[in-house]
């Protein structure tokens, strides 16, 4: 007969382990994302309450219901953050855990600091939708394009080499297995082949467009730089940078500073400069004995097992039930 372990153990044995969470970001964003927790939790519903009253919409009717604003960059970017925010404060309420590592990726980033209390969620909420806002003008519609590649063992290096010369740059190293670049969408067809020609393991690659509506984490994210750091130089009240070491960088890919000023830095070079997530991930993974990931989908997990890391994903109020009412004492992250 097993041991019964009580609920208290467990969210005692929680709290004893070096825990990081992990949010998505950008493209994660689904219809009815939240709506669990927000009818099943008063945090959750406060959050998403506080979030209207900030951006001055309705956010719950924007991210419960079929509606294509949601896929657009200025509003995705502040429901996404909003969903994950409540969804993380009911967790914290209801398991009273506490985290000692953070990260997100892309749009993730503002949610990490927020959850790690190194940004308002005010403030960040403010910031992510005019970032969207910005993102979205700084490409004229259909002039830019993203395409993940997907394979065995890439090489970055290979990579950025293949794409010299054009109007593409590397936006997200996300495992081994997958890279995305971003640039000029009448240029994806030339990288494709200059990829394909570099890798020698080409017969196994794939390349997959994304959906997305500009070159995101690309020069032509350079436009719009001035004016985003403009948007968060107005806030510094609402950055606490003693709190920011815990969080991973995706334009560094190690951990934010304490310092206000080079937190600014970084979340302004994200806007045009590559996520190392791969980099995030094996920071985490060497500090944390446990990773979760929450948020509206699970796009992370995957690069976690890419780098032999269980990652726990919580996109539903049902599977934060079972991940922390359930979790053992044998529940690690290594595979």
């Amino acid at each position: 007969m097993g041991i019964v372990i009580s609920r208290e153990e467990r969210l005692m044995f929680i709290n004893m382990e070096k825990l990081a969470v992990v949010f998505p970001g950008q493209g994660s964003q689904r219809a009815g994302m939240g709506k669990d927790f927000h009818d099943s939790s008063a945090v959750a519903r406060n959050t998403f309450e506080e979030a209207s009253d900030v951006l001055g919409w309705d956010v719950p009717a924007m991210c419960f219901n079929e509606n294509e604003k949601l896929h657009l960059t200025e509003y995705a970017q502040p429901c996404i953050l909003a969903t994950e925010i409540a969804m993380y404060r009911m967790i914290r309420s209801e398991f009273q855990i506490s985290p000692s590592f953070f990260g997100g990726h892309s749009l993730g980033e503002y949610t990490a600091l927020v959850a790690a209390d190194a940004l308002s969620f005010q403030d960040a909420l403010v910031v992510v939708r005019e970032r969207g806002r910005l993102m979205q003008e700084a490409s004229p519609v259909g002039s830019g394009a993203m395409t993940a590649v997907i394979g065995e063992n890439l090489s970055a290096d290979a990579i950025q080499k293949a794409l010299e010369n054009l109007p593409v740059d590397i936006a997200n190293i996300n495992s081994s297995q997958q890279i995305v670049i971003s640039g000029h969408a009448d240029s994806m067809d030339t990288a494709v082949m200059r990829i394909q020609s570099a890798l020698p393991s080409s017969d196994g690659l794939r390349f997959v467009p994304l959906n997305v509506s500009a070159p995101f984490h690309s020069h032509f994210m350079n436009t719009i730089k001035d004016r985003f750091q403009a948007v968060l130089n107005q806030v510094p009240e609402g950055i606490h940078p003693e709190n920011a070491e815990k969080v991973t960088s995706n334009y560094t890919g190690v951990f934010h500073t304490s310092s206000s000023r080079e937190i600014v830095q970084k979340l302004v070079e994200q806007l045009s400069n590559t996520v190392r997530w791969k980099d995030n991930m094996n920071l985490i993974s060497q500090k944390a004995s446990q990773v979760f990931e929450i948020g509206p989908n699970r796009p992370l997990r995957k690069f976690f097992q890419t780098i032999g890391v269980n990652c726990f994903s919580v996109t539903t109020y049902s599977s934060a039930m079972r991940e922390f009412q359930n979790r053992k004492p044998d529940d690690t992250i290594q595979q």
